[in-house]
């Protein structure tokens, strides 16, 4: 009776921490997580826009961001993040338990896709630094005082790109927290030391 007694508490136990589990995710932090899921969807289309129709011709010529390998770089970066956003939005907005495979797939991809856009602002942010003030070690001079369209236009795709990035530091967190949350703290075992010196023989 003591055994039946004690696996019918142990089970309700599990069972009641299921269902806090879930309904813990279900409300605050997976409302959350969804809405930083869905915002990244719009920014990275808008900075995919506004980089695609950068472009400006006048009498020294015309520029294009097809010339520029950072900048179809953050093109593509801000694509392939706004495809994942929309397919990981819609996964979070169902309620269902996390499992530790999910937890893992979520955190890989969270984290690959925050170096991702953060490495593709941080290229293109150079270029636009370059094209403000120029490089007179290599005889570089500024280009924006001739294409300041072009120059203010990359700017604002950089901008919201790095609003993305925040976005996603801001799920790698929230997904590092339901990963490793998953995972029992250590336990301290007590090492019991011998005085080999005292002891008798």
């Amino acid at each position: 009776m003591a055994n039946n007694n004690a696996k019918t508490t142990d089970v309700a136990t599990r069972i009641a921490t299921t269902c806090q589990e879930e309904d813990g995710s279900s409300s605050g932090i997976r409302m959350t997580e969804m809405l930083l899921r869905l915002i990244p969807v719009g920014l990275c289309v808008a900075a995919l826009v506004v980089m695609v129709k950068d472009s400006e011709s006048n009498d020294y010529g015309s520029l294009s961001y097809s010339n520029f390998t950072g900048f179809r770089f953050l093109v593509h970066a801000n694509g392939i993040l706004a495809g994942y956003s929309l397919v990981s939005a819609a996964f979070t907005s169902v309620p269902r338990p996390m499992t530790m495979p999910r937890a893992w797939t979520f955190f890989l991809l969270d984290q690959v896709s925050t170096y991702l856009i953060l490495a593709a602002g941080a290229v293109a942010t150079e270029l636009v630094f370059l094209a403000y003030k120029g490089d007179e070690q290599v005889t570089w001079s500024e280009a924006c005082g001739t294409y300041g369209h072009f120059c203010r236009q990359a700017t604002t795709s950089i901008i919201i790109t790095f609003l993305v990035v925040v976005c996603y530091v801001l799920l790698s967190l929230i997904s590092s927290y339901r990963l490793f949350s998953k995972y029992d703290a250590p336990v301290n075992k007590e090492i019991e030391i011998v005085d080999l010196g005292n002891q008798e023989i």
